[in-house]
């Protein structure tokens, strides 16, 4: 078989790109910020980042934190009818209502 060409962040140069007033240093209340097992997040990538960082098909999808790893959080997300389990920085989240 063929190898694949292209990684991780392939063909998304729009998806993963900050908008012109977000562009910069990544704000230290996001990069620190902390959740509680049960809290509802959306997954919003933070492209100056990669550490931590999910695979981009699940941009925008919003779960629910089951258990902290390290210094990420373990997210549960639903993938049309599978449930997943997603593993990512504080970064790359926000809480959601």
């Amino acid at each position: 078989m063929v190898d694949r060409v292209g990684g991780f962040r392939r063909n998304t140069r729009y998806k993963m790109r900050k908008a012109v007033s977000q562009r910069g240093k990544i704000s230290l209340r996001n990069f620190l910020q902390s959740f509680k097992v049960g809290d509802k997040v959306q997954l919003v990538a933070e492209p100056a980042y990669q550490k931590g960082m999910y695979h981009p098909r699940f941009y925008g999808k919003a779960g629910i934190v089951s258990k902290v790893v390290g210094t990420c959080y373990e997210v549960k997300i639903k993938d049309f009818s599978k449930e997943k389990t997603v593993v990512v920085h504080p970064v790359h989240l926000s809480k959601s209502n």
